[in-house]
This record gives C-alpha cells, sequence and structure tokens, in this order.
C-alpha cells in the first residue's frame, strides 16, 4: 500500500531518525526532572524580600528575634517553613521566620471564611440542603458528614466547620452565601480589609488550588480577628459535640459524637491537651503540609502562634512545634524587643491603611460582659468567658484570668 506521505525515507535515513529521536527524547525527558528540582529548590526557599506589613524585619528571609538580657534561646527544632509568635493583646510580634512567605494554607483559611461569614447568619437559622450545594467539592475533602436532604441549623453547621473541618459544610454556607464564587471574592475583600496582602484566595476551604497561598502572618491576623467574635471563639475552643446523624420531617432525631482536631485542644493521639489552649484551626493537605493556627492564655499574658509546614519525621510535628514555640513565647515575657506588629484593619487606621513596615501598636484589651458558652447540647464546651475569667475545658480545667475579648481601638 502506497505511502500517504509524498517521499518515503531510505533505510539509512530511517536509522537517522529513530536515533535523533531517541536521543531528543532523552534530552526532552530530562528536562522536566531539571525544572520540577529547579522548581523545588525554589519553592523551599523563601524570597530574598517579602512584604513589610507589620515592619521592615519582618520581610526578611530566616529567623527574626531581638533577645534582650535574660531572654531564653528559641527552640532548636523547628523545623516548619514558617512560624510566628504574636502577643494577641498588644500585637508585638515577638519572633518570626519567613513571617509573609506565600504559602499554601490548607484549612486553617477556614479562620477567614469563618471571620467572614459568621456574622451572617444567625446561629438558630436553618438550612435544607440540595445537591448543588455540596457541589465542586475536591476530592478526598474533610466531611462531618453533611447529607443532602436534610435540614441542619447554621450552628450545626458551624461546629461541622470548627470541629472536623468539613468541606461539606463550608460549602453548604457558602450556597447560602449566595453561592463559592461569591463568598471567594467576600474572603478576598475581608483579607484586604485586614490587610492580608499574602492570601490570594480560590477556595472557601482551603482545599489545594492553584494559586492559593496565605503566610504566618496573616493566618495569625485572621485568627486575631476572628478571636473577637463570641461565636468565633466558642466554636474554635469546643473539643466535642453532636451532630445530627438522623431526622425525621426536618427535624433531627439522632446525633454522633465529633471530636475537634485540633490536637492540642483535645489531647489525642498521644499528644497531651496544652494547658490555657482556646482554639483556633489546623489544617493538612497535599501542597500544604501540616498548618496550624493556636492561642492559649497563661499568667497575664494570650499568645498567638502560627506554624506552617513543618519537615520534621515526629507524629504531629506541627503541634509539637507549636507548644515549644507557645512555652518559649510565655518565657520570653518582657525579655525580647518586638520584631514587627500585626496590623489593624484598614477601616481601624487614622488614614484608612497602614503604610508598609509601619505596623500599629495593635489591640488593646478591655473590659467585658459576662458571656455564656452556648455548646451543642451542652456537650464539650470548651470555652467559657465570665466576669474576666477565661476556663479551657479540654481534657482537664485550666483557669486563667485575663481580660477578654480583644477590641480594636483607633490609634
Amino acid at each position: 500500500m502506497p505511502d500517504s506521505h509524498a517521499a518515503r525515507p531510505t533505510s539509512h535515513f530511517k536509522k537517522a531518525a529513530v536515533l535523533f529521536a531517541a536521543s531528543a527524547l532523552t534530552i526532552t525527558g530530562a528536562l522536566p526532572a531539571a525544572a520540577a528540582d529547579k522548581d523545588k529548590d525554589k519553592a523551599d526557599k523563601p524570597p530574598a524580600s517579602m512584604s513589610r506589613v507589620g515592619g521592615a524585619q519582618l520581610g526578611k528571609p530566616g529567623t527574626q528575634v531581638n533577645l534582650q538580657g535574660g531572654a531564653p534561646v528559641l527552640p532548636k527544632d523547628l523545623t516548619a517553613k514558617s512560624w510566628l509568635v504574636a502577643d494577641a493583646e498588644s500585637g508585638e510580634v515577638l519572633a518570626s521566620h519567613n513571617a509573609h512567605w506565600e504559602l499554601p494554607p490548607a484549612s486553617t483559611l477556614k479562620m477567614l471564611f469563618a471571620d467572614t461569614v459568621l456574622p451572617k447568619f444567625p446561629k438558630t437559622t436553618t438550612h435544607k440542603v440540595v445537591p448543588s450545594d455540596l457541589a465542586g467539592m475536591g476530592a478526598g475533602s474533610s466531611l462531618v458528614g453533611v447529607k443532602e436532604g436534610f435540614t441542619y441549623s447554621v450552628h450545626d453547621l458551624w461546629l461541622g466547620v470548627f470541629l472536623r473541618s468539613g468541606n461539606d459544610a463550608v460549602h453548604v454556607l457558602s450556597a447560602m452565601n449566595q453561592g463559592v464564587a461569591q463568598t471567594v471574592k467576600d474572603m478576598q475583600a475581608h483579607a484586604d480589609e485586614l490587610q492580608a496582602g499574602d492570601t490570594h484566595v480560590v477556595s472557601p476551604d482551603g482545599y489545594d488550588m492553584p494559586g492559593q497561598h496565605s503566610s504566618a502572618y496573616d493566618l495569625t491576623l485572621f485568627a486575631r480577628s476572628g478571636l473577637h467574635k463570641k461565636d468565633f471563639r466558642e466554636y474554635a475552643a469546643t473539643a466535642t459535640a453532636e451532630f445530627p446523624l438522623k431526622e425525621k420531617k426536618g427535624k433531627t432525631t439522632k446525633r454522633f459524637g465529633i471530636q475537634n482536631t485540633n490536637r492540642l485542644l483535645t489531647g489525642s493521639f498521644g499528644l497531651p491537651a496544652y494547658k490555657g489552649i482556646a482554639g483556633v484551626k489546623n489544617g493538612n493537605t497535599t501542597n500544604a503540609g501540616a498548618t496550624f493556627t493556636g492561642v492559649a492564655e497563661r499568667g497575664n499574658r494570650v499568645l498567638l502562634v502560627t506554624v506552617m509546614n513543618p519537615k520534621a519525621k515526629e507524629s504531629q510535628a506541627v503541634y509539637k512545634e507549636t507548644a515549644r514555640l507557645f512555652d518559649w513565647g510565655f518565657q520570653a515575657d518582657g525579655k525580647v524587643s518586638p520584631v514587627g506588629h500585626l496590623v489593624q484593619p484598614r477601616s481601624k487606621t487614622p488614614t484608612g491603611s497602614a503604610s508598609p513596615g509601619s505596623g500599629d501598636a495593635g489591640a488593646k484589651p478591655a473590659a467585658h460582659a459576662a458571656v455564656t458558652s452556648g455548646g451543642s447540647s451542652g456537650v464539650g464546651i470548651a470555652l467559657a468567658i465570665m466576669g474576666g475569667v477565661l476556663v479551657v475545658l479540654a481534657g482537664a480545667v485550666f483557669v486563667v484570668r485575663k481580660k477578654w475579648p480583644l477590641r480594636i481601638t483607633k490609634g
């Protein structure tokens, strides 16, 4: 049968073509691997210069700390790509490591989701789930067990978000908020208001998506902002609760127990609960690795610690490194000079926006009225704020005295 090409190559030319093709295949096959190695090296190194929001020192790569006389040295066994220790009330950043490195956030991004969406719906509001509410969830998403056709209260859905990091609960709440696209837009606008310039939101649940990133600095801003809200504090610090399992005629008839995946709160998997812990949120995805932001109170200090992607092979590394940084922060009280500050929201600054590197003095504590916990059916109440006393129930009772919540003031 005649060849469809105009001319058939000679045998010699065929051999040469085959050799050339094989050689080209070898070369081109090697290029992606080399490029991948280069990309990996780049991904494992922070930029030489990063954002200066909160202070110029925070924009420098590597560990930043200003030790004074008698200050404890930082823990040596820290392997995270990025971390930050801050005073939750003054806003002072006590120490950091690549604070503004833009990295995948995993489910710690749910702090921004909650801070954005939680105020929009009373917890008694109910919603019947339709198939479109659960569309578009990524494969392997963490789930609390939301079912199509079931009617859920907003309270139950937030328990699913905070305790089980349920992407299904996130998507239902997003559907209530005019859809995922609108929710992403709202979250980005709120991040911009908080001056979280390292954050680009693509998915409301933190699922790995191209172009989605945040930083230890921004995640700490989200936690601090969220902790101003009573419901946010209570959900973030709830160790156990119950979630709808069965219903009849739109009413829940049976529930099942759920436990917070924050190991420092629950003391799970051989890891003890951290004394004074009161939230906030953990995450873990393929691209992000393990991420965590926590708040804890001891003595006269409330600290926020964020840890992103530890490389240590030890079990529960993200929580152990967080605990070491909490320990250091409490010991370093009054013995370090801040390396930067957590900035105020744009609307709270005198000019409407802070210039990069300017920082601010942060929030100041203020007296507050008594607050009840409002946990699910009285089960697993993890946080009660009554008369200036913060009570954390997480395997044991820790009573710590501090004015709470935080209040951002102008100036």
